[in-house]
C-alpha cells in the first residue's frame, strides 16, 4: 500500500487541499504549497480564457430572429454572457497579478501587515493580497468614511 502513495506522488507531486492544510505553520508558503497555488491560478486563467473564446463563438452564431420576443430574450442573454465575461474579465487581472505575486516571492503574505494570510483564505480565494483581518479592517473603512 505504502508504494501506491510513493507511485501517485511521483506522477501527481501536488498536494491536496487536506495535505496543505495539515501543514505545521513553520511550512507556510514552501515550495510544495507555492506549487500547488501557482496550478491552482494557472488552471482558474485558463479555465476564465476558455469561457472568453467560448462567449466570442456565441456572439458570432447569432443569427436573425424575426419574432420580437425572441430577439429580445437572446439580446438579454448576450448581455448576461458579457456581463459575465467583464466580472471574468476582472478576475483573469487578479490571477495575472497573483502569479506574478508568486514569481516575486510575495504571494500569501498581506499586502498592508506582511503577515500570512492563511492556507485556509486563499484555498476560498486564491487571489486574496489581505489577510482577513486586513480586509475586515478596509471593508469597514470602506463602510464609515465610503470608497
Amino acid at each position: 500500500m505504502a508504494g501506491k502513495s510513493t507511485v501517485a506522488k511521483i506522477h501527481n507531486p501536488l498536494l491536496t487541499e487536506e495535505e496543505i492544510l495539515a501543514m505545521p505553520e513553520s511550512d507556510y508558503m514552501n515550495s510544495a504549497q507555492l506549487a500547488f497555488f501557482r496550478n491552482r491560478l494557472k488552471h482558474l486563467e485558463q479555465s476564465i480564457l476558455n469561457n472568453a473564446g467560448a462567449t466570442t463563438e456565441n456572439l458570432r452564431e447569432t443569427q436573425f430572429v424575426p419574432d420580437p420576443a425572441d430577439r429580445a430574450t437572446i439580446e438579454e442573454e448576450h448581455a448576461l454572457e458579457l456581463r459575465t465575461r467583464d466580472r471574468e474579465r476582472k478576475l483573469l487581472k487578479k490571477v495575472q497579478q497573483s502569479i506574478a505575486r508568486l514569481d516575486t516571492g510575495e504571494y500569501g503574505w498581506c499586502e498592508e501587515t506582511g503577515e500570512p494570510i492563511g492556507i485556509a483564505r486563499l484555498l476560498a480565494r486564491p487571489t486574496a493580497t489581505l489577510s482577513l483581518e486586513a480586509q475586515e479592517r478596509r471593508e469597514m473603512r470602506q463602510k464609515l468614511y465610503g470608497d
